[in-house]
């Protein structure tokens, strides 16, 4: 048994305490201020099973022209983001060859299927099933092209993958779905993924389980982090801590941090924000307005709207054009409602180069393990991620985690 320090109390850190202590470890997550307020917080909300292949950077000359100029409504950017991440973006943009994309996506296809069963005993005993909905998720879709294309898709990922759906022609789904005022084109409904009603409620239930099992949470802050000769030590609200081991789960921040202790790592800072609308009618099933880039979602304070990726530093300005368009593209097909007034939430997908999570021991340091990186997938793949952050620790080797280990990718 050993003393863990986990820095971060996102979906991925707690998740990660939560696995450690089952393997009987001290655990102490520390976080700047409570579990699930910040990027877990404001996600969509999806444990997305069909996310198979992350998401590639397109390569195409038309798509790439639409992002440049924004005028697709899925990517929007800054000069000064753009620079900062130009090594990283042209890593990540050489990884979404055909062919490297099928090698990594046959890494990610294998954690993605798992985690709803990872899920699950963690709902179970946070007694978070009234959050769960066994609903799938939807693609939705305007343009007949565009649909012929996507119903393909799933059928390749059915036969690659084992990933199930049912394809609906607009008519047929808007039967389905009685909130939809105008007819889309067709539907792609993804079965096996599951839809949380409050993101940051899962994350703090899970943390109060972890709490209950005897687990400490603190507050502190992480750039304090020392390695000392006998292991790590931070400042917290209870004082100094001394530890054996650190996880390292700070999401987006994790580069900055490790950056002290002389690891460059390129990551790709995707933000999203959202926004909740008190919409007359509630949602069957949560669906991704696939020509506006926005995902619409019931929620516990109203149908939740998230945006796609703005490539912009992580100390920008706020900027809520991307939900606004999307919102007003909505409202064409859905009526939205009056918007709640509430505090803007945006949050940053901390996306690795290469599209995979990185999960093992840093090479440099004895008792530092990192888990972050998990891109669009942090709520989905938190608890599937942690177990093999504990295989790491508890020095199995396997395939898995040689694809995701960080001595192998930087």
């Amino acid at each position: 048994m050993a003393e863990f320090l986990v820095l971060g109390a996102g979906m991925v850190g707690v998740s990660s305490a939560l696995a450690l202590q089952a393997r009987g470890h001290q655990v102490t997550i520390v976080d700047r201020t409570g579990a699930g307020l910040e990027t877990s917080y404001g996600n969509a909300g999806m444990i997305q099973v069909e996310a198979a292949e992350p998401y590639a950077l397109p390569r195409d000359m038309a798509t790439l022209f639409k992002y440049a100029l924004e005028i697709s409504n899925d990517v929007t950017w800054k000069m000064n983001g753009a620079l900062q991440m130009a090594p990283a973006l042209w890593s990540y943009f050489c990884n979404s060859s055909p062919e490297k994309h099928a090698k990594i996506s046959r890494v990610h296809s294998q954690l993605t299927f798992r985690s709803t069963a990872d899920h699950e005993p963690l709902i179970r005993d946070s007694e978070s099933e009234h959050l769960i909905t066994h609903c799938g998720l939807v693609m939705l879709h305007r343009d007949e092209r565009e649909f012929q294309k996507a119903s393909k898709k799933a059928e390749f990922l059915m036969k690659e993958y084992g990933v199930t759906s049912d394809i609906f022609d607009g008519k047929s789904y808007q039967e389905k779905e009685p909130a939809l005022k105008k007819t889309p084109a067709g539907a792609v409904h993804y079965t096996q993924s599951w839809s949380c009603s409050s993101p940051g409620g899962l994350t703090k239930a899970y943390c109060d389980l972890f709490v209950k099992r005897g687990g400490r949470f603190v507050t502190g802050d992480a750039s304090t982090l020392q390695h000392t000769v006998s292991g790590w030590q931070i400042l917290t609200s209870d004082g100094e801590l001394k530890v054996e081991q650190v996880v390292v789960a700070l999401g987006p921040w994790s580069p900055e941090l490790l950056r002290r202790f002389g690891y460059q790592i390129p990551m790709v800072y995707k933000r999203g924000y959202h926004g909740h609308f008190n919409a007359p009618k509630t949602l069957q099933r949560p669906f991704l307005d696939v020509a506006n880039g926005v995902l619409a979602a019931p929620m516990v304070k109203g149908l939740r709207v998230t945006t796609g990726a703005a490539l912009v530093p992580l100390n920008s300005a706020i900027d809520t054009s991307q939900l606004k368009r999307g919102a007003i593209a909505l409202n064409e097909i859905i009526d939205l409602g009056e918007q709640v007034e509430e505090p803007q939430w945006m949050g940053t997908r901390p996306c690795m180069p290469d599209m995979l999570p990185l999960v093992g021991d840093a090479p440099n340091h004895k008792g530092l393990w990192f888990h972050f990186g998990h891109g669009h997938q942090g709520f989905t793949l938190g608890p599937t991620t942690s177990e093999l952050l504990i295989q790491a620790i508890e020095g199995e080797c396997n395939e898995l985690l040689e694809a995701l280990a960080p001595i192998n990718r930087l």
